[in-house]
C-alpha cells in the first residue's frame, strides 16, 4: 500500500546539493491500471498501480537491465526522466523532492509517504511546500507521461 501526499514546489531548499539523489527515468506500459517500468540508477522495476489518490495499491517486482531495455520501445507517451532528491524530514519521514528534466521541465514536486491514513492527514507541510495536488491526477507520473514532447 502507497500512502502519499504530494505537492508542488516553487523554490528549491537552498541546501539541495547536500542530499543524496537518485537518477529516474520511467514509462509507462499502460495507464489505466498504471504498469510502469522504472530505472532508478542502476536498478530496474515494474511496478503496478491501482486506481486511487492519497491511497493506492502498489507492487514493485524486479527487473533485469536487459528485460527493461526490452519493454522500453514498449511505453505509451514520453519516458520521464528526474533527479529525486531524499531530504530527511523527520525520524520516520523522508521528503522525495522530484526536479524533472527533458519534456517535463521546470516542474519541481514533492512527495512524503506514511504509514497509515492518519499520519498522512495530520501532516503539516514545510513552509518551502507549494500548492498540494494530492487529489489531482493531472500531476500523477503516469499522467504526465502522456504529455506531448
Amino acid at each position: 500500500m502507497e500512502i502519499e501526499r504530494k505537492f508542488l514546489i516553487d523554490t528549491l531548499p537552498e541546501n539541495i546539493s547536500q542530499y543524496p539523489f537518485r537518477q529516474l527515468e520511467q514509462g509507462y506500459l499502460c495507464t489505466e491500471p498504471v504498469v510502469r517500468i522504472r530505472r532508478e540508477d542502476d536498478d530496474y522495476y515494474l511496478t503496478y498501480k491501482s486506481k486511487g489518490l492519497m491511497v493506492r495499491e502498489e507492487y514493485n517486482l524486479p527487473l533485469t537491465k536487459d528485460a527493461y531495455q526490452h519493454l522500453l520501445p514498449k511505453i505509451d507517451g514520453i519516458l520521464i526522466t528526474k533527479k529525486r532528491y531524499l531530504i530527511p524530514l523527520s525520524e520516520k519521514l523522508t521528503i522525495e523532492l522530484d526536479i524533472f528534466e527533458d519534456a517535463l521541465a521546470p516542474l519541481v514536486l514533492t512527495e512524503v509517504e506514511f504509514t497509515s491514513e492518519e499520519e498522512a492527514n495530520a501532516f503539516t507541510p514545510p513552509e518551502w511546500f507549494g500548492e498540494e495536488v494530492t487529489y489531482s491526477t493531472k500531476y500523477h507520473n503516469s499522467t504526465l507521461s502522456q504529455r506531448k514532447p
